[in-house]
């Protein structure tokens, strides 16, 4: 049977299950939290290292690749017959890999296949002390993270773990979930993260490519900037970092560094790397130069200089007028340098 609902926030839900996730959480005893997973929630994401959980030569290469985040995969890098014993490899890689402190993730099935909830309860129940996320593919509305933070609540309240120890990181990639994409932004104070899906999204609006996550020649401009800007709005709107998916074309770091700088001027945090190459440009790409860096901090001297001192709301800056907007833009340029090791540079 399917049913239609409202929403508090007026988004329309279909499915028998998702009212049931709904209904759930408004009778479940109130849990007063603060933003979870604060461990991994600022780190950088500059480069996000896709590893397939089910290969053990990956998985043994993988924390030495220079990536700021790591996710093991158990959904489209992982055949149907490998899937339940790569969570085993998952666990044992978090469990007794050297990850340094980079986000460590891992990225289940989505919620329409028949794998979600044993990838979550083997995996969180067996490395969920180290692991820092678990990454939700495919998110269509705000239900399907309520009962990915539904289901984590209770795992961590069977293994011991603090309520709220684990992060979310919400994939999307198809047009149901690019129109709920500001609900899911704000479905649960667990997500850290939004991530935008190339080739799944490509094939849910039915463009006629065959490879997704790069430039379209024939189109005359860039066939994703509305796709980008809308999920970056609803990302930065509940105060989460925003990521780009795959670059397909392992080889060509040039075509790379390209196509990553399209979504490091609106304002990404990072992208996902598939190579330890890729993973390198990435890092060099979605971090400020070390000449931004400082006329960051330039800025906000001038700036506090001026307010605090000779009490001017605006100043000249060399050729430029300065002002509040001015030191907002300062201010994140240094917090985006400060988080790729960025320190100011001696006068």
């Amino acid at each position: 049977m399917t049913i239609s609902y409202q929403t508090p926030k007026r988004v329309t839900v279909v499915g028998l299950w998702t009212g049931a996730a709904r209904a759930f959480e408004r009778s479940r005893p109130t849990v007063t939290i603060g933003r979870m997973s604060a461990r991994s929630r600022d780190l950088p994401r500059r480069s996000c290292l896709s590893t397939p959980a089910s290969s053990e030569r990956f998985l043994a290469k993988a924390p030495t690749v220079a990536a700021d985040m790591t996710f093991l995969d158990l959904e489209d890098a992982v055949a149907p017959g490998e899937k339940v014993g790569a969570r085993a490899k998952a666990v044992d890689a978090i469990k007794n890999l050297a990850w340094d402190d980079r986000v460590l993730c891992v990225r289940v099935n989505a919620w329409d296949t028949k794998w979600t909830y044993g990838d979550l309860i083997e995996v969180v129940s067996g490395a969920g002390e180290r692991l820092d996320e678990i990454m939700l593919p495919k998110v269509q509305s705000a239900a399907h993270v309520i009962a990915l933070d539904l289901l984590l609540t209770q795992i961590e309240e069977n293994c011991g773990l603090p309520i709220g120890h684990i992060g979310i990181e919400a994939q999307i990639e198809t047009t149901r979930g690019l129109i709920n994409v500001e609900e899911i932004c704000a479905a649960s104070p667990r997500l850290e993260t939004i991530i935008f899906g190339p080739a799944d999204f490509a094939a849910s609006m039915e463009m006629p490519v065959l490879t997704g996550g790069v430039q379209i020649p024939e189109y005359p401009g860039d066939h994703f900037h509305y796709v980008f800007s809308k999920i970056l709005m609803a990302g930065r709107a509940n105060g989460l970092q925003v990521i780009d998916g795959p670059f397909l074309y392992v080889r060509d770091s040039d075509a790379l560094r390209d196509f990553a700088m399209r979504t490091r001027m609106l304002g990404y945090d990072g992208k996902w790397a598939l190579t330890p190459d890729q993973a390198t440009v990435l890092n060099e790409v979605y971090s400020p130069t070390q000449e931004q860096f400082d006329r960051a901090f330039d800025i906000l001297d001038a700036y506090r200089h001026a307010t605090e001192e000779e009490g001017r709301g605006s100043v000249m800056f060399g050729d430029e007028m300065i002002d509040e907007a001015s030191r907002k833009m300062a201010t994140k340029f240094v917090t985006r340098g400060e988080r790729a090791g960025l320190r100011r540079s001696e006068s």
